[in-house]
């Protein structure tokens, strides 16, 4: 284990969880983080859920959190346009997670002639809010999108995620997003910044090469990879020559990651 690391970004889903079943393990390692009084950020993509959400997810399932300690691709999204243009005019395309963060950074939510897009998922999109999107991004609107997950895991088999929706907005428009999210690195920066800490004193934890893994590589943080979820000891290899990038450790398990970070 590096000694430089005094803190960890951690994914959710296939990382501590699927779905709403705890991975062996979740509960246990951040209790003992906790009670060694390391500082941890729960990361995510998810821009559904609210900060309060996610932490009632967690808790129902046994994993100690609070909703401080939640960093979401929508509260960054936020926070990246308030910092940009407070108070601006922008029409979101999403749901209560990013509806919810918007407005609580003071930006002003409207479907008239908006100066940002932002998008994130959206299980009730249609050709009409495709439409809305197209004409306010050819009005000058500029395009944000909280992250670029082309599929979401759920009980019921994969469903089509926020890039999914992105490719048809930038297939109309032609316009290129702002990605937030994870492989970005500003969601990474967002939470790095809250803890207080430079990059390279802070580690990822994440089960997925293409988004927590390199994420964490172009954000200059560390990198710990648990084969638990998206990437497997199968198909480990094929993310490695994929993705370009090698995580700074590996570990089968959750159980070997606490071992590792916590002894």
């Amino acid at each position: 284990m590096n000694e430089a690391w005094k803190a960890f970004l951690i994914d959710l889903d296939g990382t501590l969880y699927h779905g709403t079943h705890m991975i062996p393990g979740a509960d246990e390692l951040i209790r003992r983080l906790n009670e060694k009084g390391i500082p941890l950020l729960f990361v995510t993509n998810n821009s559904s859920r609210t900060p309060e959400d996610v932490a009632v997810h967690l808790e129902h399932m046994g994993i100690a959190a609070e909703p401080d300690q939640v960093c979401t691709s929508a509260v960054a999204a936020a926070q990246y346009i308030a910092e940009i243009a407070p108070g601006c005019r922008v029409a979101a395309i999403g749901e209560k997670g990013l509806l919810t963060a918007l407005d609580q950074a003071g930006l002003q939510l409207t479907h008239d002639q908006p100066d940002y897009v932002v998008q994130g998922i959206d299980r009730a999109f249609t050709y009409d809010k495709l439409t809305e999107a197209a004409r306010w991004i050819f009005g000058g609107a500029q395009y944000i999108l909280t992250n670029p997950d082309l599929l979401l895991p759920s009980q019921d088999g994969l469903l089509p995620g926020a890039g999914t929706l992105s490719a048809a907005i930038r297939a109309a428009t032609g316009a290129e997003p702002v990605v937030i999210g994870k492989p970005s690195g500003i969601l990474m920066k967002f939470a790095t910044d809250r803890l207080g800490l430079r990059a390279q004193d802070v580690a990822v934890i994440g089960d997925n090469m293409l988004t927590d893994i390199t994420a964490g590589v172009n954000a200059g943080c560390g990198t710990i990879l648990t084969l638990t979820g998206v990437t497997t000891a199968e198909n480990l290899d094929t993310f490695l020559a994929s993705t370009g990038v090698k995580p700074d450790m590996i570990c089968s398990d959750l159980h070997e990651l606490t071992q590792l970070i916590t002894r």
